[in-house]
């Protein structure tokens, strides 16, 4: 029988994997919530579109937690941040243009989810620049 360990002594990257692991959770987690078919309902959007953003939080969710789980998170980090602003620009987006009729209550879901976002980004980001700092 033998483990593989991963010596993390010395290493500060530890707020970007907690950050992005944060992320991966959270966003997971409202995914599948969402998954029930609740959101559309409340939001002005499509159904179709309600159960395809769901599935990509899940599926973001997964991907996100096993990219830091990787022994170098420094590359990943970055990609995650950069991800999350792409997210947060295209809400802006999506509100900017009105593509869907939304409620108040999809108005306020969106800001919501941007300005999440926006705040992992920012948190991913700190950690990634504590990662640089050290090395």
């Amino acid at each position: 029988m033998s483990a593989n360990v991963i010596d993390h002594r010395g290493s500060r990257d530890g707020f970007l994997r907690l950050a992005m692991r944060g992320d991966a959770a959270i966003s997971g987690f409202f995914g599948v919530a969402g998954l029930v078919g609740w959101i559309p309902e409340f939001s002005g959007t499509t159904k179709t579109f309600g159960y395809g953003v769901d599935s990509f939080f899940v599926v973001y969710g997964v991907i996100v937690w096993a990219l830091a789980a990787m022994p170098v998170v420094r590359r990943a980090g970055i990609g995650v941040v950069v991800a999350n602003l792409l997210y947060t620009a295209a809400v802006a987006v999506l509100l900017a243009t009105h593509a869907f009729s939304l409620t108040d209550s999809g108005v306020t879901f969106a800001v919501a989810s941007a300005v999440y976002t926006l705040t992992c980004a920012q948190l991913q980001y700190i950690g990634w620049r504590r990662i640089r700092s050290f090395r």
